[in-house]
């Protein structure tokens, strides 16, 4: 348990440090990929919804921390999402590259949505066809590249450190 936990922690933790810093200088049409959203739906989904919330709630309070204009919103946004795709894990289970893209885009679209009503709609600026063009569609897409490249390495990790503490359990039972 506590080993997941920290496996968790360093993967939040290497996430944030390459969201805020390489991927900054390797923008694409000005946009920076949400690898920290990737982080919450890939723990959502592989773990459930109470890990996708506190996932998404650390991922969340790190953006706040370091962008946010109001605390707490980004960790709103990423416990919501965190929760709802927890939910995804009971009912499908695959192994196909199509639902964590799915899941991405889907995740990555509700982000952009919650951004725009928070900090635009609520200023007053109500141009959504600029701002899903110029913002919220290029960032899915760069998302989603990175993303999938992402969620299997999450998978990979998470596997990895299960089958090593069963193999040590199962040897500890003879």
């Amino acid at each position: 348990m506590i080993k997941k936990a920290i496996i968790s922690i360093l993967v939040i933790l290497v996430a944030f440090l390459l969201q805020t810093t390489v991927f900054q200088v390797l923008k694409l049409a000005n946009v920076v990929p949400n690898l920290l959203l990737v982080v919450t739906i890939s723990y959502g989904y592989l773990r459930g919804r109470t890990h996708g919330m506190w996932i998404g709630l650390v991922c969340g309070m790190l953006l706040d921390m370091m962008y946010g204009s109001v605390i707490g919103l980004y960790a709103f946004i990423f416990m919501t999402i965190g929760f709802f795709i927890g939910y995804i894990k009971k009912v499908f289970f695959t192994d196909g590259i199509l639902l964590p893209v799915i899941l991405i885009s889907i995740g990555d679209f509700v982000y952009g949505l919650y951004y725009y009503t928070t900090e635009f709609l609520l200023r007053g600026r109500l141009n959504i066809g600029f701002f899903f063009v110029k913002i919220i569609l290029p960032e899915m897409i760069y998302t989603i590249l990175i993303g999938i490249l992402l969620f299997y390495l999450i998978n990979f990790i998470d596997e990895t450190a299960l089958s090593r503490r069963r193999r040590k359990e199962d040897t500890n039972a003879f």
